[in-house]
C-alpha cells in the first residue's frame, strides 16, 4: 500500500471542500506529516483539500495509484421522532415537522456528495499534540435526512439564527464543551478543531456540511448529551413559534401586500412596495392645519412651533426607543387622508420582510373597523387574535407573556370605535384567556394591564378629548402627510406609463393650491382617479380639468361617505345636509373675519359639536395652542384653510338653491321676485358675490369666488345634487357668469383682482388660453 504522505501532497492555493461551498473554511493544518500514531487512529478520518480534476499542464495527471484510495461512504438514513416522552410532557407540539431528532448509530456520516472522485477521499488523519482529545466512546451518530418533511418556516436565515441564539446563551466553559463534543462526534465536518472558531464560523461550518434539519438535530443531540434541557426546549420553541409566525406572515400578506382604492374605477390590485411613497411623520404634536395658501399668507396658528424630527416608520417604537423613553405606547394622530393606514400598512409588510421591527416575535393588526364584530359578545383576547388569525391557535398562554417575546398590537382607526373608552372606571383584566365586553379589552389593552410586555401602536385622527389618561406613559407623534418631492414620487409610482405620470405632475405643478393640497395621500389619490379615468377615455394627451372645484367636491363626498358608513351609519341625507349647511356658516362668518381659528365660542354659536366635525365628518381637526407661556387652550381648525372657503361657497350654494337665499343681498328683493312668479335668478347671486369678493384688498374671499363659479359647472352640480331639495336648472348660466367676469376684466376697478378672476373663468371650464386673454 502507498505510503501516506503521498496522499498528503496537494497543488498549492488549492480550496478545501468547506471552502469551496461558502468561502469561510479553514486552511488545512500541515503540522502531522509524521505517520507515527497508534492504529486505532486510522478510524479517524478527515477531508483533505480538494485537488483539480484535470490538469491543464504539459503533462497529464498521474492517476495510476487512485486504485488504492477508497471513496467516503454515504451517509445511512433512518428515521426517527424528536419529540421524547419528556418533551411532550412539557410542550405539545407533535404536529411539528419542524422538530427533528437522530439516533446514534456506528455508521459513518459525511457531509459531501460532490461527483468528482477526488472530491470525497479517506485519508488518516495525522493529529498534532495540540490537537489530540480523547477518543469518543461512541461512533459518530446516523442522521436522518427528512427534507422532505421541511416546513417552509425552516429557511436558512431562521436555521442559523436559532442555533446562534442558542449556543449564545451557553457559559463560555458550556461552548467550549460544545465544541470539543463536536469535534468528536463529527470529525470529518472540521479540517481542524474547532476550538478556534467563532460563533459565526462554527454556525456557518455546521450548515455547509449538513442540511438544515440535519443541523438542528446536530444541535439539540448535543445540548441533550452535554444535560442542557432548557436549551433543547429553547430551540424547539423558536421552531413552533416560528411556525406560527409563517402562517401569521402568510394571511398577513394576503392581506396587506396589494392596495386597491375603493373608488378606483378600474379596481386594479398593486404590490405595496410599488406604490408606497414615504409620508412625513413629525416627532412634534399639536402642529395645527397646513396653512400653505395659493393667495394669502396666514400665519401660524399659535401652535407648536417647533417643526419636531422627523420619523421614519422603521423608528416606531425601535428598541433603542423603547429603552431610551421606556414607551412601549406610541399614538400616531392625522388628519383625514394624512396615510394613517398607509403607514399602519407599511410596518406590517416590513415586520414580515424582517426589514425592520426584528424584536417583535408576533404583529396583530386589530382595526377598529373589523373589531366591531365582537360588540355585545363575551370573548377574550385570545379569541379575538384566534378568530382574525387562525394560524395563532397553536398559542398558549405562556406565549403572550413571554419575556423573550415581544408582540406589537396596532389598532388602526380609533376614531371609528363607536363605544365610549372609559380608561377610569372599566373592570381590571390582566388574563388574556379570560371573557369580558370589547370595551373592557380595549381599555386594559391601552392601560397596559393586559399583556403588559406588549407593545401597542394606535392611530387615530386630531382627538376632541384625549382617549389616553394622563397618567398612562405613552408617545404622540403625528402624521403630516407628503413633502413636495414625495407627492411627484407618488403619481410616478401610481402611473405606470412614465408620460402619463408626467402629464399629472404637469397638472397639479400648474395649479399652486392643487399642489398645496396633495400634501394629503387621499387628495392625490382623487386626483390620480380622475386623470386615469380621462386617460382610458379620451388618451393621454387629453386636457385635464382646469377646475378644482370638482376636486374638492370629491374629497368632500368621499369623507361624507366614510362618515356614514364607518362612524354614523344611521344618518339620514336630511342631517347630513343640515351639518353641512351649519358648518359653511360659520366657515364664512371666520372667513369674512379673515379667521382660521374656531374657538368654544364659535362652536356653541353654530350649532355643530366637536365632534361630529372632527371625528365624525373629519372636515375640521383639534389641537392645542400656547398663546402664552402657561397658558393652553385647546381650539379646531378646518383640515385646511382651503377646505374652509370651499365649506362657505357651498354654503351660499345651498342656501340660495335650498331657499333662495341670497347671502350678499338683502333677503326681500329675492322673495318679492319668487312672489311675482319671476322665478330664481342665479345670477343675482353671483354679481353680488364678484362685488362683495373685489372690495376686500387681501383676497380673502378669492378662492371663495373660484369655489362658488365652480359649483356652477353641471359636473360638479351632479355631485352636489343629493344635498339639493329641488333640480339645479341654469342652462344659460356659464355663458352668463363669463360674460360677467370679462365685464369686470374690461372695468379693471380692482387689478389686484384680475388674475383671481380669470381663474374663475377656469373654473367655468373655458379653455385656459381664452381666461388668458380676456
Amino acid at each position: 500500500m502507498m505510503d501516506v504522505t503521498e496522499t498528503e501532497v496537494t497543488p498549492p492555493n488549492s480550496a478545501s471542500l468547506g471552502e469551496a461551498a461558502s468561502g469561510r473554511g479553514e486552511p488545512i493544518s500541515n503540522d502531522g506529516e509524521n505517520d507515527g500514531g497508534d492504529d486505532d487512529d486510522d478510524d479517524l478520518y478527515y477531508i483533505p483539500e480538494r485537488r483539480p480534476s484535470l490538469d491543464l499542464g504539459p503533462t497529464p495527471m498521474d492517476t495510476s495509484h487512485w486504485h488504492n484510495i477508497d471513496q467516503a461512504l454515504s451517509p445511512a438514513l433512518s428515521y426517527s421522532s424528536m419529540s421524547s416522552e419528556q418533551d411532550t410532557d412539557k410542550m405539545e407540539m407533535d404536529s411539528l415537522p419542524t422538530r427533528v431528532q437522530f439516533e446514534r448509530s456506528g455508521s459513518f456520516s459525511s457531509c459531501y456528495t460532490l461527483d468528482s472522485d477526488d472530491c470525497e477521499i479517506r485519508i488518516p488523519k495525522v493529529k498534532s499534540e495540540e490537537e489530540v482529545v480523547s477518543e469518543p466512546s461512541e461512533s459518530p451518530e446516523v442522521l436522518e435526512d427528512i427534507s422532505e418533511f421541511r416546513h417552509p418556516s425552516v429557511t436558512v436565515a431562521f436555521t442559523f439564527k436559532v442555533i446562534c441564539n442558542t449556543l449564545k446563551k451557553l457559559t463560555e466553559g458550556d461552548l467550549n464543551t460544545f465544541k470539543t463534543m463536536l469535534w468528536k462526534r463529527y470529525p470529518q465536518a472540521f479540517i481542524t478543531s474547532p476550538q478556534g472558531m467563532d460563533m459565526l464560523d462554527l454556525v456557518d461550518r455546521l450548515l455547509e456540511c449538513y442540511n438544515l434539519e440535519m443541523s438542528l438535530q446536530i444541535t439539540r443531540n448535543l445540548l441533550l448529551e452535554m444535560g442542557l434541557k432548557k436549551m433543547v426546549d429553547y430551540m424547539q420553541i423558536s421552531c413552533f413559534r416560528n411556525e406560527v409566525r409563517h402562517g401569521l406572515c402568510e394571511i398577513l400578506k394576503e392581506k396587506y401586500s396589494e392596495v386597491d382604492e375603493d373608488f378606483s374605477a378600474q379596481g386594479e390590485k398593486r404590490p405595496f412596495d410599488d406604490v408606497f411613497t414615504k409620508p412625513y411623520i413629525t416627532s412634534t404634536c399639536n402642529n395645527g392645519p397646513n396653512i400653505d395658501h395659493e393667495i394669502m399668507t396666514i400665519d401660524k396658528l399659535s401652535t407648536n412651533r417647533d417643526p419636531g424630527k422627523e420619523i421614519p416608520t422603521k423608528d416606531i417604537l425601535n428598541p433603542e426607543l423603547m429603552q431610551k423613553l421606556n414607551v412601549r405606547f406610541m399614538l400616531i394622530i392625522g388628519a383625514p387622508g394624512s396615510g394613517k393606514s398607509m403607514v399602519v400598512r407599511k410596518i406590517i409588510l416590513d415586520w414580515i420582510e424582517e426589514r425592520a421591527h426584528k424584536h417583535v416575535g408576533f404583529l396583530f393588526p386589530l382595526p377598529f373597523r373589523e373589531l366591531k364584530q365582537f360588540e355585545g359578545l363575551q370573548v377574550s383576547l385570545l379569541d379575538i387574535i384566534q378568530k382574525l388569525y387562525p394560524p395563532t391557535i397553536k398559542l398558549k398562554e405562556e406565549d403572550f407573556r413571554s419575556e423573550d417575546c415581544k408582540i406589537m398590537f396596532i389598532f388602526d382607526g380609533l376614531d371609528e370605535y363607536p363605544e365610549k373608552i372609559d380608561m377610569d372606571n372599566a373592570e381590571l383584566l390582566s388574563n388574556p384567556v379570560h371573557v369580558s365586553h370589547l370595551n373592557v379589552i380595549v381599555v386594559n389593552l391601552l392601560r397596559g394591564r393586559l399583556l403588559y410586555r406588549g407593545l401597542f401602536i394606535v392611530t387615530t385622527r386630531s382627538q376632541v378629548k384625549r382617549y389616553v389618561p394622563w397618567d398612562t406613559h405613552c408617545d404622540e407623534i403625528e402624521l403630516r402627510g407628503f413633502h413636495d418631492p414625495d407627492k411627484e414620487d407618488y403619481f410616478q409610482r401610481k402611473f405606470k406609463d412614465p408620460d402619463q405620470a408626467a402629464r399629472v405632475i404637469e397638472y397639479i405643478n400648474s395649479s399652486k393650491t392643487l399642489r398645496i393640497m396633495c400634501h394629503l395621500p387621499l387628495f392625490c389619490s382623487l386626483v390620480a382617479d380622475e386623470c386615469q379615468a380621462i386617460f382610458r377615455e379620451k388618451g393621454t394627451q387629453a386636457e385635464l380639468p382646469r377646475s378644482i372645484t370638482y376636486m374638492y367636491t370629491k374629497l368632500l363626498l368621499l369623507l361624507i361617505r366614510q362618515r356614514r358608513k364607518f362612524r354614523v351609519p344611521d344618518t339620514s341625507p336630511e342631517n347630513e345636509r343640515d351639518f353641512l349647511i351649519k358648518l359653511g356658516k360659520l366657515a364664512l362668518s371666520m372667513l369674512e373675519q379673515c379667521n382660521f381659528k374656531i374657538t368654544k365660542t364659535d362652536w356653541k354659536e353654530s350649532g355643530v359639536s366637536e365632534e361630529e366635525a372632527v371625528l365624525h365628518s373629519g372636515l375640521c381637526i383639534h389641537y392645542t395652542t400656547k398663546p402664552y407661556v402657561l397658558y393652553q387652550e385647546k381650539v379646531l381648525s378646518f383640515i385646511h384653510p382651503t377646505m374652509q372657503e370651499y365649506l362657505a361657497a357651498l354654503y351660499a350654494f345651498l342656501s340660495f338653491t335650498n331657499q333662495t337665499k341670497n347671502l350678499f343681498d338683502q333677503q326681500r328683493k329675492i322673495n318679492l321676485k319668487v312672489m311675482l312668479g319671476k322665478g330664481t335668478d342665479y345670477m343675482e347671486l353671483y354679481k353680488s358675490a364678484v362685488d362683495k369678493s373685489l372690495t376686500f384688498e387681501d383676497g380673502r374671499l378669492d378662492m371663495f369666488l373660484r369655489f362658488l363659479f365652480g359649483m356652477a359647472i353641471k359636473p360638479n352640480v351632479e355631485l352636489l345634487q343629493p344635498f339639493c331639495t329641488s333640480p339645479v336648472k341654469w342652462p344659460t348660466f356659464v355663458e352668463d357668469a363669463a360674460a360677467l367676469i370679462k365685464k369686470k376684466l374690461r372695468e379693471n376697478l380692482h387689478p389686484g383682482r384680475n388674475d383671481n378672476l380669470r381663474h374663475c373663468l377656469e373654473e367655468l371650464g373655458l379653455p385656459s388660453s381664452q381666461a388668458a386673454s380676456s
